[in-house]
């Protein structure tokens, strides 16, 4: 079973796939997979993309990039535990820890990939204007289905359509990962149809991306009798280097930018690290409290990897069987470190994410990404129904010009316009969406 999940297929188009045949001892077909997210286009933007706090003017605030590459760091490191783990579970199969290594690294560096500007607020923007507008015409020619992938748009899905259709190789395989990074990238291995009944907006392919989603997960044995598809296990680690990493830099960013004082971490580190570890950290007057909690996150990401991985491998049997847990934190057996990150969670709900200068920016955010939906979807809409380009507006032809390559052609479906809008709007950095957004509206002048 374990020697599919390891596949290092790509894909190359529609009924083209094909195993990775040029491997070097010294570049693995995993080794490249890595290579191909750090050096790609997609991957570069997202460090002046928001992870917490928009626009900060603190340079030691963390973005997208740097918290991608800081869960990487962790994904590796349980990577190559978890190697070490599988080849003597499988003996019978060559497994290199290292290539394990590359799969959850790589997987956590593309985690976040398909992100908007401005974070999870730029999400909800998105999610909102779908809603509140699908009574309206121009979205009425969608079917059910199309319609939920923009009202429930994830991060996680547009992720997944980036560097398997969108980025290098438009519509022929993106980035062409290996399957077995492809399915370790997976956290939510349904649509949005499913949405609705989990009651959330958490799932991890379009339609448009469906049938070769269930390519994947077919080579990967990751299909059940019903049709339903099953987590890759090796996405179980990628997932909790996420939440091990950003529940506790979230707190350091907030100290630094004095949101939060040393005392209100104080429980939060006392139940992973101890009393004693923390009592003597706190003392050291000699080191600032930033310092302080640099050091003491250190400590808590070792303590809570270690533990990760010591509870992968208990629950390893139920990870690959039909009744999957939820996620590794769920199973922890340390019950402290379980109430440590919510209560990391509870502090972000209460004084990170409601801090009044991040409210602000988050309201700039929201007519920032209202302007580019307003004119982009609207001028989709009008090349979608006119006979030809020429007899567009001059203010949406205008507006399409402004996407360059990514402008929706006239060949498209409705649905795929739409899409192509959502992969420009997507892939801007927090200030080239301000800048777009001000031409549109006239202030860019």
């Amino acid at each position: 079973m374990f020697k599919k999940l390891l596949s290092n297929k790509r894909y190359y188009g529609i009924n083209d796939t094909k195993e990775d045949d040029e491997q070097k001892y010294y570049r693995s077909s995993f080794h490249k997979d890595y290579d191909r997210v750090i050096f790609s286009n997609s991957f570069r933007r997202l460090s002046k993309k928001t992870q917490v706090h928009p626009l900060s003017k603190n340079d030691h605030v963390h973005n997208r990039l740097t918290h991608s590459l800081e869960v990487a760091s962790v994904g590796r490191s349980l990577g190559l535990r978890a190697g070490e783990f599988l080849s003597k579970k499988y003996p019978e199969i060559e497994i290199d820890p290292y290539d394990v290594a590359y799969i959850i690294q790589t997987a956590c560096l593309a985690h976040d990939i398909g992100n908007p500007p401005f974070g999870h607020a730029g999400e909800e923007v998105i999610k909102e204007w779908f809603e509140s507008n699908r009574d309206k015409n121009f979205l009425k020619e969608l079917s059910k289905d199309e319609l939920e992938d923009f009202i429930h748009i994830d991060g996680n899905a547009q992720s997944f359509r980036i560097v398997s259709q969108i980025e290098n190789n438009l519509f022929c395989g993106g980035m062409r990962l290996t399957f077995a990074t492809l399915g370790t990238l997976v956290k939510y291995p349904y649509s949005s149809g499913r949405c609705e009944h989990l009651g959330k907006s958490k799932f991890n392919f379009f339609q448009s991306e469906a049938e070769f989603f269930r390519t994947l997960f077919l080579e990967l044995g990751l299909v059940n009798i019903d049709g339903s598809y099953k987590r890759h296990p090796l996405s179980y680690l990628m997932e909790a280097s996420d939440d091990i990493c950003y529940g506790l830099l979230d707190l350091q960013d907030a100290l630094e930018l004095k949101i939060i004082t040393l005392e209100d971490t104080k429980n939060i580190f006392t139940l992973i690290c101890g009393e004693d570890e923390v009592v003597k950290i706190y003392s050291d007057v000699s080191i600032e409290d930033t310092k302080k909690v640099s050091r003491l996150v250190a400590v808590s990401i070792h303590l809570l990897a270690v533990h990760t991985m010591d509870v992968f491998e208990e629950n390893f049997d139920a990870i690959i069987s039909d009744e999957q847990p939820k996620d590794l934190i769920e199973v922890f057996r340390k019950k402290e470190f379980q109430t440590a990150i919510k209560e990391a969670k509870r502090l972000g709900s209460q004084k990170i994410f409601n801090e009044k200068r991040k409210i602000e920016l988050e309201l700039g955010a929201y007519n920032i990404i209202e302007t580019l939906l307003e004119n982009l979807m609207h001028a989709s809409y009008e090349l979608y129904k006119k006979e030809d380009e020429s007899k567009l507006s001059f203010r949406y032809k205008r507006a399409l010009e402004l996407m360059g390559e990514n402008r929706p052609k006239k060949t498209e479906s409705l649905y795929n316009m739409y899409q192509r809008v959502i992969d420009y709007i997507v892939g801007m950095t927090d200030n080239h969406a301000m800048y777009v957004a001000n031409q549109l509206n006239g202030m860019g002048i």
